[in-house]
């Protein structure tokens, strides 16, 4: 795969532009994005948590699909109509309260109409996942 065609910078700008309801509240930061990865971290907030006082799914499937958008657009440059065609999470364990979120998203492979890559979601400073997932993407014509 190429060099990144955006730079956390400028992924930061287009997504606050064009993406203003996943990243216009500064609760999840793009940490680093080079066109084969990137990491996000979404801030700990009680918002995140479900009964029971887990990180809830829908937390975790949002920062999930929101990475895999971060690591295509570094990858291909800013494409807003780039959208998720399926997305596999598996839970793995508790994602604990108080603790921020980390989403490290790789894409495993980028074709000219679809793209296909993992997050692991880490909890905290744990190296153990709490939620694999699976992803693609498809990309619109030019």
């Amino acid at each position: 795969m190429a060099l990144a065609k955006m730079s956390v910078a400028e992924l930061e700008r287009f997504l606050r532009e064009e993406f203003p309801q996943a990243f216009s509240a500064d609760d999840i930061v793009i940490e680093n994005a080079d066109g084969e990865t990137c990491l996000l971290r979404q801030r700990y907030s009680d918002r995140m948590l479900r009964p029971g006082g887990t990180v809830s799914g829908p937390t975790l499937m949002g920062l999930a699909d929101f990475a895999m958008y971060v690591v295509l657009l570094s990858a291909i440059g800013p494409v807003g109509l780039a959208v998720t065609t399926n997305l596999n999470i598996n839970f793995l364990r508790k994602g604990q309260p108080g603790q921020d979120v980390l989403a490290a998203a790789r894409l495993l492979k980028l074709g000219k109409r679809l793209a296909v890559g993992e997050v692991n979601l880490l909890s905290g400073d744990s190296p153990d996942p709490i939620a694999h997932v699976t992803a693609t993407y498809s990309i619109p014509n030019k």
